[in-house]
């Protein structure tokens, strides 16, 4: 009853009704219109990115079987005259297979010779510049004296970052340079000229949206009210459904998150508390025998040992520690001194009333100092030393100490070797993402202690967390070896 009165109020007349018919007509026509100039400037700019990429991708492609065909007949063979004539052809077949596409003009490879750049375009002269390094100069380079002298342009980009550059001529012709890199060793590059045609594409599209657009237009402009009407009601109670599924699952995934969260929490502090009281043990025997003798050394070793415990309390504040707080420039950390003082310090001190446990260390003092805070690398190099003396299964342990640094690479090898008894075969299998189970939450070969197995699990997360590597193994002479890559 109220909405009559409403459009009663309102006074509809038929001309009314044809102003708005007609307002909507328009309307579709202007939007008609900037969808087919929006269709068309994207289907131009599409295809000229798809030119370049095409063109790229094929050149990519010639250079990638050139360098597999160097790399798979090593260049350092003494047998490649053998087959001669089988590489001649290789090379024919690669460079000559480009120019069977309808897009392709020209291809050679570009390569140096006594300081001046040379285009070759067969096999034979590719197969004596590689294998008898040597150029048969022909007349051939006039050929290609386009592509030479645009190479002598972009050289040092092609050379220097080994990038593939295309050189546009007026968006119709690319040139494309692709480096060419046998054993990852830069010598040249292969030259495609390609010119893609796609207008047929866009003509074609456009003569069918012209040709729909009117259907369309009309019905859209009888079916947008009805839809509208309809669907606006479907929408709304799909969106309030969504919204409401929505924050269901997020309430779900914090509580989630933060239930395991406090669960590695708990089992980090469970794990590090009894090495805190251990600590503070060695706080109070240092300070008992404390004498004007020793007090510089006790004071140090009481300032390392407190630091340790403000790092452990530290920890107690949070589920996830902020990663600057583990990993800084700021940090400056001589991982062999770190590791001096753990097995001085720590296991040389509690190991002291233990016969047959004996520690060997080869450190490389030409390691770089790490940005990693000095008592996160106690916790993870402590469990793994400490895992070493527990499980090695013999009352005579040798515990080597190794580290080495690796400047082609720039990362250290930190590894950790004992002569036990080696690790269970089964605790080296790795899962479906690569990880070895003795580095899983929970794996002990203590069945009889439900709160063990946490040391490595606890040693490889903060070690990943570092942005360090870590992996087991046994040694041949029957031992455990634990490796962590520390790059820099």
């Amino acid at each position: 009853m109220n909405l009559k009165k409403t459009f009663g109020k309102a006074h509809f007349q038929w001309k009314h009704v044809m102003v708005l018919f007609i307002i909507l007509i328009v309307f579709q026509l202007i939007v008609s219109y900037i969808n087919k100039a929006s269709l068309e400037n994207l289907m131009i700019e599409t295809q000229e990115w798809y030119k370049r990429e095409s063109a790229e991708q094929l050149a990519n492609l010639t250079t990638t079987s050139v360098e597999l065909i160097l790399e798979t007949n090593s260049l350092s063979r003494t047998d490649f005259r053998e087959n001669e004539q089988t590489l001649i052809q290789a090379f024919n077949i690669v460079l000559n297979q480009p120019l069977l596409q309808r897009n392709v003009e020209d291809m050679c490879v570009l390569l140096s010779y006594q300081n001046q750049v040379y285009a070759i375009d067969n096999g034979a002269d590719l197969f004596e510049y590689f294998y008898n390094n040597r150029l048969t100069l022909t007349d051939r380079i006039s050929a290609h004296e386009q592509a030479v002298e645009n190479f002598i342009k972009v050289k040092s980009r092609v050379s220097g970052g080994e990038e593939i550059v295309s050189v546009s001529e007026d968006q119709k012709i690319f040139h494309v340079y692709v480096p060419l890199a046998p054993y990852g060793e830069y010598v040249g590059a292969v030259y495609l000229r390609v010119k893609p045609d796609f207008t047929f594409i866009t003509n074609q599209v456009i003569v069918s949206y012209e040709q729909t657009a009117i259907i369309f237009s009309a019905l859209i402009l009888f079916g947008l009210m009805a839809m509208f009407y309809i669907s606006s009601f479907t929408i709304r109670e799909r969106d309030e459904t969504q919204q409401l599924l929505f924050k269901e699952r997020e309430n779900y995934l914090k509580d989630s998150i933060n239930r395991q969260k406090e669960s590695l929490f708990t089992k980090r502090i469970y794990h590090t508390h009894h090495k805190a009281e251990k600590i503070m043990g060695f706080i109070k025997e240092d300070l008992r025998s404390l004498s004007k003798d020793n007090i510089e050394d006790i004071k140090f070793r009481t300032t390392q040992y407190a630091n340790f415990i403000s790092r452990v309390i530290y920890d107690m504040k949070w589920y996830d520690p902020p990663l600057q707080t583990i990993r800084n420039p700021l940090f400056k950390t001589n991982l062999n001194k770190v590791l001096r003082f753990i097995v001085d310090a720590i296991f040389l001190r509690t190991s002291k009333a233990v016969q047959g446990i004996n520690f060997s260390m080869d450190l490389d003092e030409t390691i770089p100092s790490i940005q990693i805070n000095e008592f996160v690398i106690w916790e993870i190099i402590e469990p793994l030393i400490q895992n070493a003396i527990d499980h090695s299964g013999t009352n005579n342990i040798t515990i080597s100490i190794g580290t080495k640094h690796n400047e082609e690479e720039n990362r250290s090898v930190l590894t950790i070797t004992d002569n036990g008894n080696g690790i269970i075969p089964e605790l080296l299998q790795s899962n479906e993402d690569g990880l070895k189970k003795m580095f899983l939450e929970n794996i002990s070969t203590k069945s009889e202690d439900k709160n063990s197995g946490y040391g490595c699990y606890l040693s490889y997360e903060i070690a990943k967390r570092c942005g360090w590597t870590m992996d087991a193994e046994n040694t041949a002479e029957g031992g455990a070896r634990i490796t962590l890559y520390i790059p820099h």
